[in-house]
């Protein structure tokens, strides 16, 4: 009897599991494709009506706003603890990222974590080398770490690579409600689009361009780092990945792009390190500590720069400033 029911609960655990898999799957599919056609729809509309300053105006805000919010928020604070800020400040760049659509919050931390922890290797949930070898490989493994990665992906554990969120009962709700924040990443536009036009033309132009454009081009925009950025660009820094620096994706990612140059410093919250670096993200995290909004901003101290470029052993040098 003990056997018998020792099985049913495996059996009962198993067919959970699969179907939470599944309910992932469907949810890849939908925030794959709905952006794909909403973005199909908004140059059919474009082509009809034409495009105004009100919807160039809310594509450029939403878009600024939810990628902030994927860089700044759930990347930089939640993932690496970059900086520190108050509740007010982790709440509204947890909503902004949940309205990008890549995620709960929760989610994207833990999955992010065990990227850095297997990066570039089996373990990891996104490397482009899991296509194999030749030009066919590459490409396949590109596909993977752009896309395809989210429909086989198996689920972290939470406890061992979120504890800490999972202990915060704020960023929990925040995680809880994510469907919620993704339905008002379309709303906004579209009520902004209806009130400034003043037609109802101006509210569903809204949403296509600040509500379906917008989140199809964050997507491929950040989704890039994992693919582009582990294959094409420069390593000025030596780490035990393929991580890479890639202008292009720098520019459209708000700094992201600096990959290699976050993969040497994790725990920086500025990935632009050189001058001429455009790190969008940073100058965010710059202006909010000037307000006191944010405090406790990790840099990489010069010694650590230096030892990381020339080879050097890099635990003589502290990791911050």
């Amino acid at each position: 009897m003990m056997v018998s029911e020792s099985v049913s609960q495996k059996l009962g655990a198993r067919a959970r599991l699969n179907g939470a898999q599944q309910l992932e799957q469907r949810i890849a599919l939908g925030v794959v494709v709905i952006p794909f056609i909403g973005t199909i729809a908004a140059l059919v509309w474009m082509w009809v009506y034409g495009i105004s300053l009100v919807d160039i105006g809310l594509f450029l805000i939403m878009y600024a706003i939810t990628t902030l919010g994927i860089t700044a928020g759930f990347h930089r604070l939640f993932t690496h603890s970059s900086f520190k800020t108050g509740k007010t400040i982790q709440v509204l760049l947890g909503i902004a990222g949940s309205m990008a659509a890549q995620g709960p919050v929760l989610f994207w931390t833990a999955c992010h974590r065990r990227h850095h922890a297997w990066s570039d290797d089996s373990d990891d949930p996104h490397s482009p080398n899991a296509g194999g070898e030749g030009i066919w490989g590459k490409f396949l493994g590109l596909w993977h770490a752009h896309i395809a990665w989210m429909f086989n992906h198996n689920n972290e554990n939470w406890v061992k690579y979120v504890p800490d969120l999972l202990r915060d009962n704020l960023i929990f709700k925040v995680n809880q409600w994510y469907f919620l924040w993704i339905f008002l990443g379309f709303l906004i536009p579209a009520i902004l689009g209806g009130f400034l036009s003043h037609s109802w033309q101006g509210a569903i132009s809204g949403l296509l361009w600040g509500g379906f454009v917008r989140m199809f081009l964050v997507h491929h925009a950040t989704w890039s780092i994992n693919s582009i950025c582990h294959s094409f660009g420069s390593r000025p820094y030596e780490t035990k990945d393929d991580s890479t620096n890639n202008l292009i994706c720098a520019l459209l990612a708000f700094g992201e792009g600096w990959h290699n140059n976050h993969h040497a410093f994790q725990t920086s919250a500025r990935h632009g390190i050189e001058w001429w670096q455009a790190d969008v993200t940073y100058w965010l995290i710059y202006v909010l500590e000037k307000l006191g909004w944010v405090s406790n901003v990790n840099l990489p101290n010069a010694c650590l720069l230096t030892a990381k470029k020339s080879k050097l052993a890099i635990e003589r040098c502290s990791s911050v400033d």
